[in-house]
């Protein structure tokens, strides 16, 4: 089994400032599962399907992805990074989110799993070859945990600027002039998912899939009823990983957000966004530093009306660093950067999201009127 591991007096807290102002209160949900499943290793890649596969290359090349594999009823994307692809589009009748897949740590988990959860272990469907265990999460969403035979080779990288900084003069009779092209995606960083069942949702990856919690959000004057959203990173002991490689909250729907996707630096997020603007594409918000994660960020809408994000300079955590503890707010989403857009908060009503708070308000799950009205505060703070 997976090992067991408290955090004790050696863990990094909240409260020494490292990345929050706030900690968990006595009894609060502690961001973790003491024994479980597996740990996966990372996002392998996202799946979608789209009718267009010809309209999804076109954007995926302008957004930065190299092509990985190409047959009439699919489309494999990639980084510059070994591994695997970042994104699989299959063709199908509408366009819609399907769901992740997670990279197991070895093989063995696979069977583990597959014995802990009462499935099959079963050939993955991936260029080169791997092996797969598919499950559904408490959302609805399936779920795929993935051993792959084969990495992708490295491909040349989008090089770094070299600055110049107050006296430290690195760059001298030489001018910089980035050229206008697509920013090239080195990997996929993480995937937001909204769920009506969000405790239930957080268990099960903790529990199942062995992650770990980097950051709760929670709506003002409700933080005794729990937190509504969570930055959820991959345990890799004391290697530091992303600050979230899934973030999930609570709302009416149950769906996809955004998946957001890395580049070199700040310069390849700005003249990757011009490239992109200047072939029509909508910007939904950017460019920014957050504050969970301070990762640089820009997002753009696909053809598809799909939400991706280039972004930079991410925090990485080690398993030492707890979880801290923030009221969930507009405002609290950036460092700096132009405010939040109503496109990026999903503030504009539509018959869909109307349907989305009647059933949800309707059905069993977490969402109630108190709920809802703690979130239209947040987007409004």
């Amino acid at each position: 089994m997976s090992e067991t591991r408290v955090p004790g007096a050696d863990a990094k807290t909240a409260h020494q400032d490292l990345h929050s102002e706030q900690g968990a209160l006595r009894g609060e949900h502690p961001g973790r599962s003491r024994n479980p499943v597996i740990k996966v290793a990372d996002l392998a890649w996202l799946e979608f399907e789209k009718p267009d596969l010809e309209r999804a290359e076109v954007f995926a090349r302008d957004f930065g992805f190299q092509i990985a594999a190409r047959t009439d009823s699919e489309l494999w994307l990639r980084g510059t990074f070994a591994g695997s692809p970042c994104t699989v589009i299959r063709r199908g009748r509408t366009s819609r989110f399907i769901g992740p897949a997670f990279r197991a740590a070895e093989r063995s988990d696979l069977d583990r799993l597959a014995r802990a959860t009462g499935s099959d272990v079963r050939d993955a469907d991936v260029p080169g070859g791997g092996k797969t265990v598919d499950l559904l999460d408490p959302s609805g969403f399936p779920v795929r945990v993935v051993h792959c035979d084969e990495q992708l080779p490295a491909l040349p990288e989008q090089l770094p600027l070299l600055l110049n900084f107050g006296t430290d003069h690195r760059r001298t009779d030489v001018t910089q002039r980035p050229p206008r092209e697509p920013s090239r995606i080195q990997r996929l960083g993480h995937v937001v998912l909204e769920t009506r069942v969000f405790g239930r949702a957080l268990d099960w990856y903790l529990d199942t899939l062995g992650m770990i919690v980097s950051d709760f959000l929670f709506l003002d004057g409700q933080r005794d009823r729990g937190p509504t959203m969570a930055f959820i990173r991959c345990d890799l002991g004391s290697v530091p990983a992303d600050h979230h490689t899934l973030a999930m909250h609570l709302g009416p729907g149950n769906g996809y957000v955004h998946s957001a996707y890395q580049v070199t630096d700040l310069d390849a997020i700005a003249v990757g966004g011009e490239y992109l603007k200047e072939r029509g594409y909508q910007r939904s918000w950017g460019i920014g530093r957050h504050i969970q994660g301070s990762q640089l960020f820009d997002y753009w809408r696909d053809p598809d009306r799909f939400m991706l994000e280039h972004f930079a300079d991410g925090d990485l955590f080690s398993r030492d660093v707890e979880p801290g503890w923030a009221p969930m707010s507009t405002s609290g989403l950036a460092q700096w950067g132009p405010p939040a857009t109503r496109d990026f908060l999903g503030a504009s009503p539509s018959p869909q999201r109307v349907r989305d708070v009647i059933q949800a308000l309707r059905g069993d799950n977490e969402m109630d009127p108190a709920r809802l009205l703690g979130l239209l505060k947040a987007a409004k703070s």
